[in-house]
């Protein structure tokens, strides 16, 4: 009964945590997908001035900690300009980055593994390039990164743990400030992992799975 009081006097914070940690997820791997559609185009470019800064964005934002990112950002955005950044749009943008340069590595593996003979047949009918990508290449690319693009969700949803060092109050946050005033560090720790778990089942079964059956199921008819 002790622990279910616990957390019945935690829940409400950790809600405002847990609301905030959602916007986060889902803000980031929505411009992150975005970003990495186009940076994974431009990996696979023929022209230096499009590919070399592609891959060069790559490479830093999968080579380097994301913890460095959120404080180069933030940190610097505030320094350069003068004045404090906002924490929330600041961790939006550099989840999203550090997104889009795993989304592009993403887009670029579902590309490749299409047979290049449906880019040749979609040209030999007249398509051009931008065409045949579009209506030809993507629309089958995307299916074959649904299962990757869930894990990056996935992977995100934990990630948004690391802004809480520039003092955003999100889930893993709210868990903190519980545990410093009440100092029942285990009983919420172990409701913070809860909340966490049953995130990453919904967006495995709800999104991921859920989707695929209703590409699948569009294939079909």
């Amino acid at each position: 009964m002790e622990l279910l009081q616990i957390w019945k006097d935690a829940l409400p914070v950790l809600m405002v945590g847990l609301k905030l940690t959602i916007q986060l997820t889902v803000l980031a791997v929505f411009f992150g997908s975005i970003i990495g559609l186009f940076v994974g185009l431009g990996k696979m470019s023929r022209i230096p001035l499009i590919k070399i800064p592609s891959v060069v964005y790559v490479e830093f934002f999968r080579g380097s900690p994301l913890l460095v990112q959120i404080f180069l950002i933030y940190f610097g955005l505030s320094q350069v300009l003068g004045h404090s950044v906002d924490k929330f749009w600041s961790s939006v943008a550099v989840l999203s980055l550090n997104s889009g340069a795993y989304c592009a590595e993403i887009f670029r593996a579902g590309i490749q593994s299409i047979e290049r003979g449906q880019m040749e047949a979609a040209r030999s009918l007249g398509m051009t390039h931008t065409q045949a990508m579009r209506y030809v290449i993507l629309p089958q690319a995307f299916k074959r990164v649904i299962p990757p693009l869930g894990n990056e969700f996935i992977a995100m949803l934990k990630d948004t743990s690391l802004v809480s060092v520039i003092g955003l109050v999100e889930l893993a946050r709210s868990g903190q400030l519980i545990v410093s005033t009440t100092y029942n560090a285990f009983q919420i720790w172990f409701l913070v992992a809860i909340f966490y778990i049953v995130l990453t089942v919904l967006i495995s079964e709800f999104f991921v799975n859920r989707m695929e059956r209703r590409l699948q199921a569009g294939d079909r008819s």
